[in-house]
């Protein structure tokens, strides 16, 4: 919609996790290259924690990319609320294995002679479960115990954990202490900072296309704007942004200034106090006070 009007190639703040738009932070960096050696060195258990929005399906979908040339044959589980048959039958299936009318004992031969079979070819095998934290401790330890299926040199299975903060404090409780002793590497994401805000919102701007020129399509007083509102969590930010261009591009503005970022936030209920629609113009003053108020008791 608003692609023409500001010169863009793309839409520079699609929600959709796309691996070519990655925005590294030393932080995203040295999680990716984590879970790399954890895969490629075949350490068997890995986990990713972030919060909500910052980045962590991205990042394995870039990870998936990475290990592209590697023959490494994925199953992706991202429901998280199945039993442990379940998980068994979906896991098989994914790897291509027949599970219809096969028992719990009858899938893990399968899946056995299947890892062998790809060991010997020098292959990589992984499972990469989303929204771990959901996971119930029973599945958790069923999870574990595919650990087992081993050589005497290394796993036949790298397995990768990813959740919210959650799944940490379910990770490391007692009951799970056999499987927390068996995860090489355990990485966590953070919000992006102010600094680390400018340069997402500036990286996907140049990655959509746009000119030298837009890069004042979101001036200083914009960004800052947008870090409060979105406490540089990235999904947030692309919401914000996405529906600023939209909002800026319906009043024939050529940028986005502050006091559209604080209409969006409201729209979008981000919780910071702003005034009703209608009253934005006439009371910006007012909202600047409540949001450097609010700043003030986080």
């Amino acid at each position: 919609m608003y692609k023409e009007f500001y010169k863009l190639r793309l839409n520079p703040f699609e929600i959709a996790p796309d691996p070519s738009f990655l925005f590294l932070t030393r932080r995203h960096q040295e999680a990716l290259l984590a879970l790399y050696y954890g895969v490629h060195r075949r350490k068997g258990f890995v986990a990713l924690t972030g919060d909500v929005g910052t980045g962590k399906t991205l990042l394995i979908r870039c990870l998936l990319r990475m290990l592209k040339d590697n023959d490494t044959a994925c199953a992706y589980v991202f429901n998280s609320r199945l039993s442990t048959l379940e998980f068994l039958h979906y896991v098989a299936t994914e790897f291509g294995l027949a599970v219809s009318g096969k028992t719990k004992g009858e899938v893990l031969q399968d899946l056995r002679k299947y890892l062998l079979a790809r060991h010997q070819r020098k292959l990589t095998t992984m499972i990469v479960v989303d929204d771990a934290q959901d996971l119930s401790v029973k599945l958790l330890e069923e999870i574990r115990l595919l650990s087992n299926l081993e050589t005497d040199e290394e796993k036949l299975l790298q397995i990768l954990l990813v959740g919210q903060p959650e799944l940490d404090e379910k990770l490391d409780s007692y009951k799970l202490r056999q499987l927390r002793q068996r995860i090489a590497l355990r990485s966590h994401l953070e919000p992006l900072d102010l600094e680390e805000t400018r340069g997402y919102i500036r990286h996907r701007l140049h990655l959509a296309g746009a000119p030298p020129e837009a890069g004042d399509l979101f001036a200083e007083e914009t960004i800052e704007r947008i870090y409060r509102h979105s406490r540089g969590v990235a999904r947030l930010i692309n919401m914000i942004c996405e529906n600023a261009l939209i909002t800026a591009f319906a009043r024939e503005l050529a940028d986005v200034p502050a006091d559209i970022i604080d209409e969006v936030a409201c729209d979008l209920r981000l919780g910071l106090a702003t005034p009703p629609r209608g009253q934005h113009n006439k009371n910006n003053d007012v909202v600047r006070q409540a949001h450097e108020d609010t700043t003030a008791i986080i």
